[in-house]
């Protein structure tokens, strides 16, 4: 008797273990997260003189335009 309860007890634990992947789907869309965070990091730090760049070569442009409405 206690052997059956217990076989039917272990059957429902591990059918509720293996049913319930809610876990596992958090941690790989957290992995996935942090992945696209170290990528965008690496590409900062690559493109970062570009762009430095190409925004000193807009102010330098901007230099002597009188702002319309400006005080």
């Amino acid at each position: 008797m206690f052997n059956r309860a217990f076989a039917q007890l272990s059957a429902r634990i591990q059918s509720r273990l293996v049913r319930d992947e809610e876990g596992a789907t958090a941690v790989e869309y957290g992995l996935i997260v942090g992945l696209i965070a170290v990528a965008i990091i690496a590409a900062m730090l690559v493109f970062a003189p570009a762009i430095q760049g190409i925004f000193e070569d807009i102010a330098g442009g901007l230099n002597g335009v009188d702002v319309v409405g400006g005080d």
